[in-house]
């Protein structure tokens, strides 16, 4: 059974459209307005009883009071749905002349022989002013956020240029950094060479007032001496006395040449002048110039494994280096001891070793040996100046070889010279020049 709802039909679906808040209006085929609800005065400005029989074209603005007849036209003739069951927004016009933006929705009904339609029109003011206020803001947004970014552009920008001009600083701070670092060490590099200019010349002063004086008393007294042997049986007490002023010339002309060649050396004048010379020839000159130098029953035995062989080098450095350290051999070994001399070939090296049965030289004094005026606490009796070792070192580097030693305190001293041997394309000549000489 129907409720009473259900039975009041007309009344209650007049009652849904007039409560509606949206305008609701019904027209006939002609666009003659046949009916509206109450809303239509708070959209329009109008009463429902001032649109009823007026075309539906008075809630329009022109062009489209003009278009709406024209859709109808088409639609009855052709069918052709231009708002029919589509809806789509519009625009809408007020009692008092203002328009406003609508959404219009048309739905097509037949009662008997006639055809209806009846539309819904929503009001969108309110959302097209949202819509407008939000794309206002969007806009603003956008600028605010363009702006943003060209500030933000502009400060990376600056922070980029700062940062290239601390790199430039940085850089150029570390370029004189490095600059004031090389010149901090060339500073103390002269200053050390200084302190060791210094130190040499106290040294040079000291060891030359005392080695320069004994030779020079011996040849004064020397001198001294020979006014006194005038008669012919007293030419051998005359000898003596000429014999011990070469002694001293010599022993002074040795000094004068060690400081000789520490003066070309530090003038960059001390050239090598490499020469080709057979090694026995060479043993014959040192071992004559060496036996001068032998004290009570020392001796000098030799061992060379090739005695005829050619050698290229400066022979005038090679024959200083090695008397230089033969005579040291003999300066420090007492009397009856031995003295070896050995020589030999090892691959491309050229080997000379000296051995003495000597004093030695303390372990804690050998680092210091090849320094320029240095003696070990063990020789300070004995004559030299301490510039021996460090002038063979400085003339064995230059043939390109290699100095080394092993010594043992009150034992011995073992020197050993390395020299590569250069041997070329010249050899067999050279080998045939020595041949013919032998």
């Amino acid at each position: 059974m129907p409720t009473k709802f259900e039975q009041a039909g007309e009344q209650k679906l007049k009652a849904v459209i007039e409560a509606a808040i949206d305008v609701i209006i019904t027209i006939n085929q002609r666009g003659i307005i046949v009916s509206i609800n109450k809303a239509v005065l708070n959209t329009f400005g109008y009463t429902p009883k001032e649109l009823i029989g007026k075309n539906i074209s008075t809630l329009m603005p022109a062009p489209f009071k003009t278009e709406h007849d024209s859709y109808l036209e088409n639609y009855h003739k052709h069918g052709k749905k231009r708002i029919v069951g589509i809806g789509r927004e519009a625009v809408g016009q007020k009692k008092d002349g203002s328009v406003f933006p609508i959404r219009l929705s048309v739905s097509e009904f037949t009662l008997g022989d006639e055809i209806y339609f009846t539309g819904i029109i929503y009001d969108l003011t309110e959302i097209k002013n949202i819509q407008s206020d939000l794309k206002a803001s969007n806009a603003t947004l956008e600028n605010l956020v363009k702006d943003r970014t060209d500030e933000l552009s502009r400060a990376i920008n600056k922070l980029l240029e700062t940062n290239n001009r601390l790199k430039t600083e940085i850089a150029e701070r570390k370029h004189f950094e490095n600059k004031l670092k090389i010149r901090e060490s060339e500073i103390k590099l002269a200053l050390t060479k200084e302190r060791e200019l210094n130190d040499l010349k106290s040294r040079f002063v000291s060891m030359a007032s005392h080695e320069f004086r004994t030779p020079l008393s011996v040849i004064l007294s020397s001198v001294g001496l020979l006014g006194r042997y005038i008669t012919t049986d007293e030419q051998p007490k005359r000898d003596r006395h000429l014999a011990r002023i070469k002694q001293a010339i010599n022993t002074l002309t040795g000094i004068l040449e060690d400081f000789l060649f520490y003066s070309k050396a530090e003038d960059g004048q001390l050239d090598m002048k490499e020469v080709l010379f057979c090694w026995d020839e060479f043993v014959k000159k040192i071992e004559k110039e060496a036996n001068v130098l032998l004290k009570s029953g020392q001796r000098i035995i030799q061992s060379h494994r090739q005695k005829k062989i050619p050698l290229f080098f400066d022979e005038g450095m090679l024959s200083h280096g090695i008397f230089n350290l033969i005579s040291n051999a003999v300066k420090y070994s007492k009397e009856n001891q031995t003295i070896y001399f050995n020589s030999w070939i090892s691959g491309d090296e050229f080997v000379i070793e000296i051995k003495d049965e000597g004093i030695g030289i303390p372990d804690e004094d050998q680092i210091y040996l090849f320094t320029r005026f240095f003696r070990a606490k063990n020789v300070q009796n004995i004559k030299g100046t301490g510039l021996g070792l460090s002038i063979v070192q400085n003339y064995i580097e230059r043939m390109g070889g290699k100095v080394t030693f092993k010594s043992e305190y009150q034992v011995g001293s073992t020197f050993c010279i390395r020299i590569p041997v250069k041997f070329n394309s010249k050899k067999e000549y050279w080998e045939v020049k020595i041949n013919q000489k032998l």
